[in-house]
């Protein structure tokens, strides 16, 4: 028997594919301020979109390969036939290719943002291109761009003649049942064909939801406690500044006549504070060290440096923890360690204090000041200090991210650790 129709996997591949095609065409005309989080939301919902309509494609081009589709209608004239094979092989290949340049794109971005899809389930870069030196990478990056917008392009024409052929043989050619091949029942020559304006419905449906719909981007995950060595000693919290019992009097005997030197002891904690778009963010970097030399009654001879490894930051929140150590924000690849070192240091009141030094940052080497409270219980110390820079005066936040808009300038970076003399 003559097969009239498609087989059902392959209607409803088509619906599907046809669906997701259309709602993803309307969400980069709302990628206007690329740096808000909004906007971050709804380019990740795009390249979930993307992949899922990259695995349709393939699934649906199995099928067709192994499942030839029904023969086309005898009247159809020569031409229509041919166009009708170009503009099914375009569709194919733009279907595969733009998910894949959209891939591409990805995978070659300076920033190294992961994909998570749908927020769920991670999907990796193209093997191979994110190890690409950067001048590679830049390369491969224009390319995929340029591609995608193409690509894009090309969609809006062939969409055009696809649904144009559909709607002349269903609405002008009574003996050319095109429709029915893809929408079963669906009679030919009938305007008013139930099938034809569900189909108009589910277009509605598709290009109005990618309007609609508002993905909110995913909150950060709560932070887990510093990693602790093994066998390191288990650390209290520190306690804020306001929360500071009175200071312990020690006798002047027992005061030190030199700078001591201290341990910072595992569980320790340098973090930060921001905001983007007006959410809350909060980080911290994991891997740090400080060599201490000091004495209340010695500041004169006390001495501090604090080195940070860049590339430890962590803000519970996987695709901005990858983006931070770029070259738009810390630069860690050629600037991979942040330096504090303070040789000044005076007294604010009882076991408060201020250090005075100098932060190097992304090659930028600027004065700091550090107003801390310090308790120190025999061979014990605990350590609280907060202070605000400049992101700015860094040069943290190129390119679009040198706006305030949404980062602001200030942020605020604490410190409380607890050390062994």
């Amino acid at each position: 028997m003559v097969q009239d129709r498609y087989r059902t996997p392959a209607i409803v591949l088509h619906w599907l594919i046809a669906a997701a095609i259309l709602f993803q065409m309307q969400l980069p005309w709302r990628f206007h301020d690329l740096k808000t989080p909004e906007a971050f939301a709804l380019i990740q919902l795009h390249k979930s979109v993307g992949i899922t309509i990259l695995v349709l494609s393939l699934a649906r081009l199995g099928w067709r390969l192994t499942n030839p589709p029904p023969l086309e209608p005898e009247t159809l004239a020569p031409w229509e036939r041919m166009l009708s094979s170009v503009v099914h092989v375009g569709l194919y290949g733009l279907m595969i290719g733009m998910p894949i340049t959209g891939w591409l794109l990805v995978s070659t971005s300076k920033t190294g943002i992961p994909t998570l899809l749908y927020g769920l389930a991670p999907w990796p870069h193209i093997p191979g291109f994110a190890r690409l030196p950067e001048a590679g990478r830049e390369v491969w990056n224009g390319f995929a761009h340029e591609g995608h917008e193409l690509l894009g392009w090309g969609f809006y024409i062939l969409i055009g003649l696809h649904v144009a052929g559909a709607l002349k043989h269903q609405l002008f050619s009574r003996d050319e049942p095109v429709l029915a091949r893809m929408a079963p029942g669906a009679v030919a020559g009938r305007w008013a064909e139930p099938r034809l304006l569900l189909i108009a419905l589910g277009v509605i449906v598709a290009i109005g939801g990618a309007w609609l719909i508002h993905p909110k981007p995913p909150a950060p995950a709560p932070l887990p406690p510093p990693p602790v060595e093994a066998g390191a000693p288990v650390i209290e919290p520190v306690m804020p500044v306001a929360a500071v019992e009175p200071p312990l009097k020690v006798e002047a005997a027992e005061a030190p006549a030199a700078p001591s030197t201290w341990a910072v002891a595992k569980g320790s904690t340098l973090g930060f504070s921001t905001a983007w778009g007006g959410q809350a963010v909060e980080g911290r970097f994991d891997a740090w060290s400080a060599d201490i030399a000091f004495s209340p009654d010695a500041l004169d001879r006390s001495r501090v440096k604090v080195t940070i490894d860049l590339a430890s930051v962590a803000t519970g929140d996987p695709q901005r923890d990858v983006a931070l150590p770029g070259a738009d924000f810390f630069d860690a690849a050629q600037h991979p360690k942040a330096i504090f070192t303070a040789d000044s240091f005076e007294a604010a009141g009882q076991n408060r204090y201020v250090a005075k030094g100098r932060l190097s940052l992304r090659g930028v080497t600027k004065p700091v000041r550090l107003p801390f409270t310090l308790k120190i219980d025999g061979d014990k110390a605990r350590m609280s200090g907060v202070t605000s820079l400049d992101r700015t005066a860094f040069g943290v936040g190129q390119g679009e991210w040198q706006a305030t808009d949404q980062i602001p300038a200030e942020v605020k970076v604490s410190i409380q650790l607890t050390a062994t003399r």
